[in-house]
């Protein structure tokens, strides 16, 4: 018996270190989970969001740097891009009169055609989001040549 007197001193810090235990193994669960899971797949909804924003307003400012009547014009526009998108620097480039955003994490991305007027004869050009970008539009033999540039590093 005065073994059993001796042991119960003990039961108070055994108690305690348990629930210690409980809240430590909650609290890894639960951030495992969210970091793990949750946080990455709203980092790529929302840099799918902020991409289509930039590709939409991209499309829309190389659309306006063509007069809708002009043959001979020669001008140059400065886009604002973003830096990055979800933290990755990502390229806007021109396929087949659409501009299309390629970004290195799958599901950020995407492509939109360009409304340009009958007069411009060619689209051509890439930027990568950590150069300025430019947009120029030149007479060429067949009609109006708009170029996506990079003005250099920001």
């Amino acid at each position: 018996m005065p073994e059993l007197l001796g042991s119960r001193g003990l039961s108070p810090v055994v108690g305690k270190a348990f629930e210690a235990t409980i809240v430590v193994l909650y609290v890894g669960l639960l951030s495992t989970t969210l970091y793990g899971g949750l946080v990455p797949e709203y980092r790529t909804a929302a840099g799918a969001e902020v991409g289509e924003r930039v590709l939409a307003e991209s499309a829309q400012r190389v659309q306006q740097a063509v007069p809708p009547d002009a043959r001979a014009v020669e001008a140059r526009t400065a886009v604002a891009l973003p830096e990055t998108i979800r933290g990755r620097e990502y390229a806007l480039r021109v396929e087949n009169r659409s501009l299309v955003l390629d970004h290195p994490t799958p599901g950020i991305g995407g492509r939109t055609r360009l409304a340009l007027p009958e007069t411009v004869a060619s689209v051509r050009g890439e930027w990568e989001s950590r150069e300025s970008a430019v947009i120029a539009v030149a007479e060429g033999p067949d009609g109006l040549v708009v170029r996506l540039e990079a003005g250099g590093r920001r």
